[in-house]
């Protein structure tokens, strides 16, 4: 049975350290989104708006602290400054604790703690047994590895909105008189007329009308080669011009650019986390609330069962409620997560949301649609062949001059392959049905499919049909009614796909080319790329039962192709991989693009989600080891508060630190 996106992929607003939200977002292969749930969102970023004040108390309580615990030797005084420390150094974490918490509670009604809850109530419990200066060590290890935390994480969201800087915002507009003025890009209309200086950023999309440049695209398509643009050529906002001046044309609406569209997608992963991450978030507050469930019941059993004095057991409850805070499990996959989409997206691979890419790594089936997917997308020549080798040149020269005269593809092919080796002078004429016809000293020459009432030499007849099996087009050229030389043409694999096929392969993922071409066609490209299975012949309205019946034979299943006739399939299949070249109709309807075609960033993201799925259970084991180790190290009376504390935020911060190397992109293999 096949299940839908929506049921496979659960996802979460964006949560980071021991933080809770509750609310979900679906986001559709249609770029539509739906939240559910209750919105109310508290995290570690402080997106409650406390300003800097957490910091600047922070710092007042750290000076209380030291003074109390170097300079004070009046006991009343010194402890009167550490519940001071507390209470200021502790300010974010015990508003956040009470506050949202008994917020969160009443808006679900049902009890949903946070762990802020939880290092409150050590530290007041700490001061309730006169434990005074652990309890102010305790607030500010917490709070201090808290604010650390927040730049360690941030760290991975920043690297991707750093592409929010780049958004234009002024343009050159012509006017009437032929002047330009400086307007903001938002007031520019489709139709109006630019000018584009060197060096400057190109402010929207749009033609170049006049002149040419180079442009570097990297922040649409992560290309670091700067593109040649001339006349007719399009542009995207946000690419830095290079030393040419033009104008353009804009084309689109401020808001419907790529890099409007790109924002939208980089907005759209940093909420949508993956499913582990989803499940660790609706874990958290039943952790908590089993925590504050054991602790009283441990200080009460413990000094029957370990014969311990009643100081000594709620001190240890205390040490036990910071041992088995869930800060470094909850802080696991978030941090990593948004990190690999960082890397991805700094190479030109955009991803609507962490559940995409965390399940790329359990994908079983990858099916490509055939052109300007696995292949250039443009027909190539492949072959030649001429009756008289002595007269090749010559013959090639008047097959170029004829295809000058064409704006079929096929002539834009030959005209990259052959070149003019002397000027002539033709009279050309497209003869429908027939081709290219013209006349030179007195002989007829026509060029174009061999007609298929015409008696062929055997040696013609071979090539052909061999050429025509292997899925080719051959074009013949005649002189005087008889045929002279074979061209074969063919729509070639890009240069990346081979390696790629090998690569998915070596993981045991099955490959399928769906294509709408003839099954002669398909299954020459396919035998050349060692293609498990092909597909031909195929209506874009077929594909999406393709990619079904893939699901229900392999498993997941991602769908690679254009955006556009492939759509169907890039909804039906578990991750629709859109090969952008910079389109905003497959950043629509995609779940990832890869900005332009170079398949081998499919097999970089795919090496990028087995390594997050690693780190993130390097971190799970990781952060459970940790709270069992210090559990059983305080029933054994080898912990106190402050190395308590010290262990559990320190392992905190290796979760995170961990989670941020995927930031380093990945060695080539």
């Amino acid at each position: 049975m096949t299940t839908t996106k929506s049921a496979q992929q659960p996802t979460s607003q964006q949560t980071k350290g021991c933080a809770h939200n509750h609310a979900q977002v679906h986001n559709h292969a249609d770029g539509r989104n739906h939240s559910q749930g209750h919105s109310h969102s508290h995290d570690h970023s402080h997106e409650h708006n406390h300003g800097n004040l957490p910091i600047v108390l922070y710092g007042i309580g750290l000076i209380l602290y030291l003074v109390a615990l170097l300079f004070v030797k009046n006991e009343l005084l010194e402890n009167s400054l550490f519940v001071v420390t507390i209470l200021t150094a502790g300010y974010h974490v015990i508003v956040e604790g009470i506050s949202e918490t008994v917020s969160d509670t009443l808006s679900q009604k049902k009890f949903v703690p946070n762990v802020h809850i939880l290092m409150t109530l050590a530290a007041a419990g700490a001061a309730a047994i006169g434990d005074f200066d652990e309890g102010a060590l305790l607030i500010l290890i917490f709070a201090g590895a808290h604010f650390l935390e927040d730049y360690a994480e941030g760290k991975s969201k920043r690297e991707i909105t750093k592409l929010l800087k780049l958004n234009p915002t002024e343009a050159r507009l012509i006017q009437a008189d032929g002047a330009t003025k400086l307007v903001d890009v938002s007031v520019l209309k489709i139709g109006d007329e630019l000018k584009v200086l060197p060096g400057d950023q190109i402010p929207t999309d749009g033609v170049i009308l006049s002149g040419g440049t180079a442009v570097d695209e990297s922040s649409i398509t992560g290309e670091s080669m700067p593109k040649e643009k001339t006349v007719m050529d399009e542009v995207f906002g946000s690419t830095m011009n290079g030393n040419g001046t033009f104008t353009m044309r804009v084309t689109k609406d401020s808001q419907d650019t790529v890099f409007a569209k790109i924002v939208e997608m980089v907005s759209q992963a940093q909420s949508n986390m993956s499913k582990t991450a989803t499940k660790i978030k609706q874990l958290e507050p039943v952790y908590v609330t089993a925590v504050l469930i054991i602790v009283p019941i441990f200080i009460l059993a413990a000094p029957f069962v370990f014969g311990w004095s009643w100081q000594e057991s709620i001190y240890r409850g205390m040490v036990l409620l910071i041992s088995a805070s869930p800060c470094a499990l909850a802080a696991s996959a978030v941090p990593a997560t948004l990190s690999g989409i960082s890397n991805l997206a700094k190479r030109g691979v955009l991803f609507k949301g962490g559940s995409y890419l965390s399940n790329l790594a359990t994908i079983k089936a990858v099916a490509f649609d055939k052109t300007g997917t696995l292949t250039e997308g443009k027909p190539s020549v492949t072959d030649t062949y001429f009756v008289d080798e002595t007269k090749k040149v010559d013959w090639l020269n008047i097959v170029v001059h004829m295809e000058k005269e064409s704006n079929h593809p096929l002539a834009t092919a030959m005209l990259e392959a052959f070149t003019e080796t002397k000027a002539l002078h033709l009279d050309v004429t497209n003869e429908i049905g027939k081709g290219l016809v013209t006349t030179f000293e007195g002989k007829h020459y026509r060029l174009g499919k061999i007609e298929a009432d015409v008696s062929l030499p055997q040696v013609i007849k071979e090539r052909n049909n061999a050429w025509m099996e292997q899925g080719k087009t051959v074009v013949s050229l005649t002189e005087d009614a008889k045929i002279v030389g074979l061209i074969a043409l063919m729509d070639v694999p890009n240069k990346a796909s081979a390696g790629v096929i090998e690569y998915l392969r070596s993981q045991g993922i099955q490959t399928t080319m769906i294509t709408g071409d003839a099954k002669v066609t398909g299954e020459a490209v396919a035998k050349e790329l060692n293609i498990d299975k092909v597909q031909a012949n195929v209506l874009p309205e077929n594909k999406s039962f393709i990619i079904s019946e893939l699901q229900k034979d392999a498993g997941p299943t991602v769908m690679l192709g254009d955006g556009i006739n492939d759509a169907p399939a890039l909804v039906q299949a578990d991750i629709g991989f859109a090969m952008g070249d910079g389109t905003d109709i497959a950043i629509d309807i995609a779940d990832a693009v890869i900005m332009n075609n170079d398949l081998t960033k499919f097999s970089y993201a795919h090496r990028v989600s087995k390594k997050l799925a690693a780190v993130v259970w390097q971190n799970i084991f990781f952060s459970m080891f940790i709270v069992v180790l210090l559990v059983v190290l305080n029933i054994l009376g080898k912990m106190d508060i402050g190395i308590g504390v010290l262990a559990h935020e320190g392992s905190t911060l290796i979760v995170i630190l961990n989670g941020l190397r995927l930031l380093v992109p990945l060695k080539e293999n």
